[in-house]
């Protein structure tokens, strides 16, 4: 899933969802939306915030 992948790359960062939402300008509803549907085809725009914001490749989604 999606979101677990996520959730193990902001563990690994030491990083807290907030953080996540700070960075990539996500709101907490929207971050905890996205959490909450553990959407399997979010937005394209999303995905490389979150990516960026986790210094990571969009690849690593995958």
């Amino acid at each position: 899933m999606l979101w677990s992948k996520i959730k193990s790359k902001l563990i690994e960062k030491n990083m807290t969802e907030y953080e996540l939402g700070k960075i990539t300008g996500l709101s907490a509803q929207q971050i905890y939306q996205f959490k909450k549907r553990n959407s399997e085809n979010p937005r394209w725009i999303t995905m490389v915030k979150i990516a960026d914001a986790l210094d990571i490749s969009l690849d690593e989604f995958r």
